[in-house]
């Protein structure tokens, strides 16, 4: 089953893809959020199609103590609505530091600044997805 991780921004949606197995993640696309949640949900959709995707998993930003703020909320409302557009099911999952793991491996990878901007998000997205397919033993 192959399966998609998305990293909701404010300006940026990072999108990774398992491999068929799901058993891997790899970035696939970093979108432009330009606000109009159609948009971008139509590119998500044309996506998903193309790679022929099953389910889709949505970064759930969660406050340190564990509790779900209003960034939280917003990707909650966002995976709802992807689920009833894209017509699959789509579940959350907690991507606390994620960004800030993702911005390590790049500065360790000696990855310039304005690089590391066009592929964060993407890797950000990766990370999720990861830990998501680990976390459910590759199944």
């Amino acid at each position: 089953m192959r399966v998609m991780g998305i990293d909701l921004g404010e300006k940026r949606v990072g999108v990774a893809v398992s491999d068929e197995l799901g058993w891997t993640a790899q970035g696939v696309k970093t979108i432009n959020n330009t606000g109009k949640i159609k948009d971008l949900m139509e590119e998500i959709k044309q996506l998903a199609q193309e790679l022929n995707v099953e389910k889709v998993v949505v970064g759930l930003p969660k406050n340190m103590n564990g509790t779900t703020g209003p960034q939280g909320e917003k990707a909650i409302d966002f995976a709802d609505k992807l689920a009833r557009h894209l017509g699959l099911p789509v579940a959350t999952w907690d991507e606390r530091l994620t960004t800030v793991a993702a911005e390590r491996i790049l500065v360790s990878a000696d990855i310039s600044r304005a690089k590391r901007r066009k592929v964060i998000d993407k890797m950000a997205a990766s990370i999720i997805l990861q830990d998501y397919l680990s976390a459910k033993g590759g199944k």
